[in-house]
């Protein structure tokens, strides 16, 4: 199943704290990525938090996948897990 997690920084998160952590996600990013989890990652335009589309059994596993993110772990960003499912509106255009 393919689930979009959108990053949010906490209250608390402050820059030169991040900063410690950064290598460290990098890191497991990585390996999520290898692993074939993390399909495709980005930040948003406007403000640098993550965008990230992955490939996991359901949200649940998705939620566990994301807690082991370093900055996670250090309460410094919270993700939304959205499921997403096929877009089948085409099926509307050959009738019923």
């Amino acid at each position: 199943m393919k689930i979009l997690a959108l990053e949010y920084e906490s209250a608390a998160a402050e820059a030169d704290h991040i900063e410690a952590y950064l290598k460290a996600e990098a890191r497991r990013v990585l390996e999520l990525t290898q692993a074939g989890i993390i399909r495709e990652i980005y930040f948003r335009a406007e403000r640098r938090e993550a965008v990230i589309l992955l490939e996991c059994a359901n949200a649940h596993e998705a939620h566990e996948v994301l807690q082991t993110l370093p900055l996670v772990q250090a309460g410094l960003i919270t993700f939304e897990i959205i499921p997403l499912v096929p877009y089948d509106g085409f099926s509307r255009l050959f009738g019923e």
